[in-house]
């Protein structure tokens, strides 16, 4: 948009009339986030409250449209990246979150577990040593006295203060284990989601060729990483009565993944009354219908 135009259009957000402000905003939201700085100023210099209020739903909008054109590009991409999928969602509450410093973050603890990782360790031994890092060194654990805070949803939120949810936490495990070159991927657990070691050639000669499953064993980001076999993973759920248990048993698409953390942010924006965001979020889970 011309820079006057721009000007013009943010000069008669001042207008009261309610019909003028819409035919605004009808244009403003054409736009990309690009003109947020030219409507930021507007606030900044405006003394009427009415206004200022409209300047940020206006934001607001702008960002979540955004957010929701990112994250559409993320789920129909031909190979989605765990990693950036979860950042999308971030930014629905972070817009402006700085990147680089996740990144940083988030290689600093690779790098601290990689040290410690050889060759010729096997996959539970390098699970081992990855768990230690991860709940005894970092002490990363659910967020038990607040388990339904948005905030458990979000990964700068869980790098900087440790806490997570049950699914917030299973992805963060598996970011981290696939940068250290884990083949790990996701279990729709029900109500815990958990982390597989999958490996076709070694799951043949653990479990025979006549056991239809490449998964190695199963982790459980929930519990400091406890690692469990197929044989009581079927039990719990022939227990809890759980059908089909392949479902619940054989590795999901990280489309999934995402998908259960909006899911998981949606609960908590109801749990607490936020009204809001809980319909925004709920436009977000429709992106994943007829793509998981």
């Amino acid at each position: 948009m011309e820079k006057n135009k721009l000007q013009a259009l943010i000069y008669l957000l001042d207008d009261p009339d309610r019909t003028v402000f819409e035919l605004v905003e009808k244009e403003l939201l054409k736009e990309t986030p690009e003109i947020i700085p030219a409507l930021e100023e507007k606030w900044e210099n405006s003394f009427d409250e009415n206004c200022q209020e409209k300047i940020e739903n206006l934001i607001q909008n702008l960002q979540f449209k955004q957010t929701t054109k990112q994250l559409k590009k993320w789920i129909t991409s031909k190979k989605q990246d765990l990693l950036e999928g979860f950042l999308e969602v971030n930014r629905f509450q972070y817009p402006d979150l700085n990147l680089l410093n996740i990144h940083q973050k988030i290689e600093s603890i690779k790098k601290s577990i990689w040290l410690e990782l050889k060759n010729s360790l096997t996959l539970l031994e390098k699970t081992t040593i990855i768990n230690h890092f991860i709940y005894s060194e970092n002490g990363f654990s659910i967020n038990h006295k607040n388990i339904h805070s948005p905030q458990n949803c979000f990964l700068n939120q869980i790098i900087d203060t440790k806490k997570g949810n049950p699914v917030s936490l299973s992805i963060f495990y598996t970011i981290m284990a696939r940068q250290l070159d884990l083949p790990v991927q996701f279990i729709d657990f029900p109500k815990n989601p958990l982390v597989a070691i999958v490996d076709r050639e070694l799951a043949k000669k653990v479990h025979g060729i006549n056991v239809n499953s490449h998964v190695l064993f199963y982790i459980n980001p929930s519990n400091k990483g406890a690692i469990t076999s197929r044989k009581e993973i079927e039990y719990h759920l022939r227990e809890s009565k759980y059908k089909p248990i392949e479902w619940f048993t054989e590795p999901k698409s990280d489309l999934l993944f995402i998908q259960r953390l909006l899911e998981s942010l949606k609960e908590s924006y109801n749990t607490n009354g936020f009204k809001e965001k809980e319909e925004k979020t709920g436009k977000l889970l429709k992106l994943f219908q007829n793509n998981v």
